[in-house]
């Protein structure tokens, strides 16, 4: 029995040692492996070559200070057109939306009943004026009697009274024919300024009352045309120096025009998102924006104490109908100019924490990251107060692959890097990716051999 236990415990601990054994036979192959794998990763970031960016220079030129804003197109003259006499109307000479010039017809109302008012007070005047007549030569008469002493005094008196009031009478009717014609005259509706006319307000056959609510039309004056727009209360005093010393230039531009039912289309890569890597969707434009220039016509004279502002208007010629009433538009008034200016691209402005930066390329080709003051932006250019020079070379896409000191690779604006495969920094991306790839590959090996040992 003794022997039998003895024999099992022996045959235990053999087992056991086989074991052992084989376990530490196998732990050098997947070791082995992960660094391979680690050795690969650091390859991959030891053979990586130059970035591809698009970079532009440091331009030293005029640029305008100016205050932007938001504006209103308002016609500098709006007249609603509503009928003076009451009648039926008879006809319209123009058609909806038309434009027309000033004292071109419009309406035609049923002139018939004013003629007929004309006669009548024509008429009236005329027998009044043979009664007057007539009452004068009384008079004449009634006087010379008097005079001799053949007739009353209260009889003279009497009929020079009656030819008097009879003067009257004829002044009156007088009147009244000029009211005739007047009112025969307004039935023909003429338009009072040039303008653009708006939806009709009547139909033919519709009776017309005098002084509506409802407007029979309304006409807006499209050329010279309004501006308005408001500027914080801060800027007052700057603009009224300026205001002071000449006529302040204002720019209005009205949104680009989009084919109407268009689908978005894909953005091309460059535009997307910095360093090609965006996905974004962009409209369709049938025309790009239009800019129409004018000049500071209105100071308001007191600032909106609710929103702190000031309202200014310009005035603009509007020569090819751009501006309508009721669009908005982009607004910059130009204040003056800064003759030496250092410009960039905006989109070479980056922030971070510590404040705006660029990457500046060096001449052996890596970058540099410097910190700048950025002074304002005017349209898609930075006017740049401190940080660069004139003529450096400065990143303006393809920052978020970049570190001080990495070498890069550079085109100019809007064109691809040299060298650089279809899809542009994608390419040299997908290289950082398999960088980064095998990195962690590497990492991932490293910590299972450690948790293995």
């Amino acid at each position: 029995m003794l022997n039998h236990i003895r024999n099992g415990f022996c045959l235990a601990c053999l087992v056991l040692a086989v074991s052992c054994s084989s376990s530490s036979d196998g732990d050098p192959a997947p070791a082995a492996g992960a660094g391979g794998a680690g050795r690969g990763g650091r390859g991959g970031r030891g053979g990586g070559g130059p970035v591809p960016v698009i970079t532009a220079h440091v331009t030293q030129k005029s640029m305008p200070v100016s205050i932007p804003a938001v504006g209103t197109v308002e016609a500098i003259s709006t007249v609603q057109i509503r009928a003076q006499v009451t009648g039926q109307l008879g006809a319209i000479h123009f058609s909806e939306g038309q434009e027309v010039t000033k004292g071109q017809r419009l309406f035609s109302l049923d002139p018939r009943p004013f003629q007929a008012a004309l006669q009548q007070a024509q008429a009236v005047l005329a027998r009044d004026t043979a009664t007057a007549s007539n009452a004068r030569s009384q008079k004449t008469r009634s006087e010379d009697l008097y005079k001799r002493g053949l007739i009353a005094r209260e009889q003279y008196e009497s009929q020079s009274a009656t030819a008097t009031a009879l003067e009257a009478t004829v002044a009156a009717d007088q009147a009244a024919v000029e009211t005739a014609k007047l009112n025969l005259q307004y039935t023909e509706i003429n338009a009072p300024i040039a303008g653009r006319t708006g939806a009709l307000g009547v139909h033919m056959g519709d009776l017309i009352r005098a002084n509506d609510t409802t407007p029979m039309v309304a006409i807006n004056q499209l050329s010279p045309v309004y501006v308005s727009f408001a500027v914080p209360g801060r800027y007052l005093a700057e603009v009224r120096r300026y205001q002071g010393q000449k006529a302040l230039p204002v720019l209005a531009t009205t949104p680009a025009a989009v084919v109407p039912g268009a689908q978005a289309q894909p953005a091309p890569a460059d535009e997307a998102g910095s360093g090609g890597r965006g996905r974004g969707t962009a409209p369709i434009v049938a025309t790009g924006p239009d800019t129409e220039q004018g000049r500071v016509t209105f100071i308001d004279n007191a600032v909106d104490p609710t929103t702190g502002t000031i309202r200014l208007k310009g005035t603009f010629e509007n020569r090819n109908r751009q501006l309508w009433p009721g669009v908005f538009v982009q607004v910059s008034l130009q204040l003056t100019a800064d003759a030496d200016a250092l410009v960039v691209p905006a989109t070479a402005v980056q922030a971070s924490q510590d404040g705006q930066y660029v990457f500046v390329v060096k001449d052996d080709r890596t970058v540099e990251m410097r910190t700048v003051r950025a002074e304002r932006q005017v349209g898609n250019e930075m006017v740049i107060a401190a940080g660069v020079k004139d003529g450096e070379e400065v990143v303006t896409d393809g920052h978020l692959r970049l570190t001080p000191g990495v070498r890069v690779t550079s085109s100019g604006r809007g064109e691809r890097g040299a060298g650089a495969a279809p899809g542009g920094e994608r390419s040299g991306e997908r290289g950082g990716g398999g960088e980064r790839g095998g990195g962690e590959r590497g990492g991932e090996a490293r910590g299972r051999r450690g948790a293995a040992s």
